[in-house]
């Protein structure tokens, strides 16, 4: 062999076996939660969770002016270390080097503490001024084809199946923010977008396989922190859509935990028993008591031990994680009573003494209001707990207007059932902050519920409009559409119009049907009319028994008032409003919200049959 190839075949050996040698002795680090920070938080203290192959065996050191690593975890799984950083006041915004060295390797990671674009105190929330639309990013509109496929996602898009991936995403709900706005909504809640890798039925959203990771087929991540962007520069808000209870079972630290107490585990598969009242019930069993907290809400989604410190911190952390990256204006808790309670009640203080006026709604599915109003924060409950949760769902409520107007008024039914519900926001020490709805991405369709009469339909939204609360529109209920909560694949029906090729797009009012065009009118009225008015956001509430089939209630201040009067019958009636003197005296005339007409004689109103009016009482 000539004297050069042997030369050149000697230093490409010596390169490659240099290489070799490298790569042996690289630190694995697969994976570091959070990724990054932020300087100037309340709470100084951060755990970082780092995951490799025997990354326990290296050890751990850096300097970075203001910050110190107060103790290291590590855990029977080798693959895992838990660092405990201080970040105090003084700590500025950069890079701190953390370096891992074991025998001769040695790996340095960069760790960025990022600025704050605002103080926890500049995040306001959301109220009782804002009403919130709910949407399935899958089922409302495709914005970007190409993220249908993903490789290594295991299931693979097909619209023609009822529970499989449509396409919806995030840019598609970025290319309906006008319409949203047009339509009156001030706030956006998404079902969840974080990454759902699981063999089938994952377009829900509900059994994450990464906290910190937007599903690819929905985004990336920067896309959702777009959007929440592009919806504040709309003048509407961002909820983001939690859960704490479960993961999904493809779930990275599901397959590969930290520790054996990670998630809850029975010597055989068990599911819980979903009954929420164990939560409040002061005589409960302790084997009832376990299948409610530790059981699995499903198969492929194992039950989370918030009981476990070290996941305790990991799931509080990554909420105020996507507050800060995405700007948050509120976080929506899927079913909250499902944890233990006192790690639910930690989170909350946690995220509100970071940011004071943020909000978060948990998700109660309870329709006793003793049993919701359990959770809600500064409850005087006998046992003494303090759930800190400044907003719960009002399922009692939805019951009644679900109910009310498909039937004639008795003792306790028809408009009874709002009156009956209502008088016993005694036990809620805050029902104007209660999110209240007709229906939600669970339960069957209000439309459907009401027999798909649209004077019904009218009725419910009027309602849902002016009584007290956070009201909550579910995508589609402002055209009608239907859907039996018996079958979540209809329920959770394509928005026509979302996608290229749809025959029709009920975005547009050329897309939409006469009936579906005058209930979305209709509702748009009373949203855009709603939304400069202070009245309906905060002022009293003031109800009239129903009588005769009409409920009659003001919201008032000591400047404005607004009187909203249902007529359950299916005729017309005229209406006597001495009775009603308490609450109109020193008032003259009103104007229809609606119709815009003048009402000159508040003595008397004729009132259409199936119909709500809403009447703003002029002096």
């Amino acid at each position: 062999m000539p004297a050069k190839l042997i030369l050149r075949s000697v230093i490409l050996l010596i390169l490659f076996g240099s290489s070799a040698f490298a790569q042996k002795q690289q630190i694995d680090i697969q994976r570091i939660d959070p990724a990054f920070w932020w300087a100037g938080m309340k709470n100084p203290e951060l755990q970082v969770l780092v995951y490799g192959a025997n990354i326990s065996a290296a050890t751990v050191t850096m300097r970075y002016p203001g910050v110190e690593i107060t103790r290291i975890e590590k855990t029977e799984n080798p693959n895992y270390q838990f660092l405990f950083l201080n970040i105090s006041a003084e700590a500025k915004p950069g890079v701190i080097p953390i370096t891992f060295a074991s025998g001769k390797k040695k790996r340095v990671l960069n760790y960025e503490l990022k600025k704050r674009e605002k103080s926890g105190s500049e995040y306001t929330g959301f109220n009782a001024s804002d009403v919130i639309y709910l949407l399935m990013p899958d089922r409302f509109a495709n914005g970007d084809e190409t993220n249908d496929y993903v490789a290594g996602m295991l299931e693979k898009p097909n619209r023609a199946e009822l529970f499989g991936r449509h396409g919806g995403d995030i840019k598609g709900v970025e290319s309906k923010l006008d319409y949203l706005k047009d339509l009156g909504v001030t706030a956006l809640w998404l079902n969840p977008v974080l990454e759902n890798n699981q063999a089938h039925s994952t377009y829900h959203g509900y059994a994450i396989s990464d906290f910190y990771k937007v599903d690819p087929r929905f985004g990336t991540n920067e896309d959702f922190r777009i959007l929440t962007k592009r919806t504040h520069e709309k003048g509407m808000k961002m909820i983001m859509d939690m859960v704490f209870n479960h993961a999904g079972s493809e779930t990275w630290f599901v397959k590969d935990p930290p520790q054996k107490d990670w998630v809850h585990q029975f010597p055989e598969y068990t599911n819980s028993n979903y009954r929420l009242s164990i939560s409040i019930d002061p005589y409960a069993s302790k084997v009832d008591t376990d299948k409610m907290q530790q059981g699995w809400f499903d198969r492929h989604m194992p039950d989370l031990n918030q009981h476990n410190k070290l996941l305790a911190t990991y799931l509080i952390q990554n909420s105020i994680w996507w507050i800060e990256y995405a700007q948050l204006d509120g976080i929506r808790m899927d079913t909250h009573p499902y944890p233990y309670k006192d790690f639910m009640s930690a989170w909350c203080k946690q995220v509100l003494d970071e940011y004071p006026n943020f909000n978060i709604v948990g998700e109660v599915w309870e329709e006793r209001v003793l049993l919701t109003s359990y959770f809600q924060r500064n409850s005087k409950n006998s046992d003494g707990y303090q759930g800190n949760l400044p907003s719960i769902t009002d399922f009692p409520l939805k019951s009644a207007l679900n109910t009310a107007f498909n039937e004639r008024d008795g003792w306790e039914e028809g408009l009874l059932r709002i009156y009956y519900v209502l008088i016993q926001d005694f036990a809620y020490t805050e029902p104007n902050n209660n999110v209240i709805f007709l229906d939600n991405h669970d339960i069957t369709r209000f439309a459907t519920s009401v027999g798909e009469d649209i004077n019904k339909q009218k009725m419910g939204f009027a309602a849902l409009l002016t009584l007290r609360g956070i009201p909550q529109l579910f995508y589609g209920g402002e055209i009608g559409m239907p859907g039996d909560g018996g079958n979540h694949g209809k329920l959770r029906a394509d928005m026509p119009g979302g996608w290229k090729g749809d025959t029709r797009s009920v975005f547009t009012e050329a897309g939409r049907t006469a009936s579906e065009n005058e209930l979305f009118h209709y509702i748009s009225t009373i949203l855009n009319w709603r939304k400069s008015k202070s009245v309906i956001h905060n002022g009293k509430l003031m109800h009239f028994i129903p009588e005769n089939g009409i409920y009659v209630y003001f919201r008032y201040t000591d400047t404005e008032s607004v009187m909203v009067i249902l007529n359950n019958n299916s005729e017309e009636k005229t209406l006597t409003t001495q009775r009603f003197n308490e609450r109109l005296q020193g008032f003259n005339s009103a104007e229809n919200i609606v119709t815009k007409q003048t009402v000159s004689n508040l003595q008397s109103i004729v009132l259409p049959g199936k119909s709500a009016t809403i009447l703003e009482l002029r002096k």
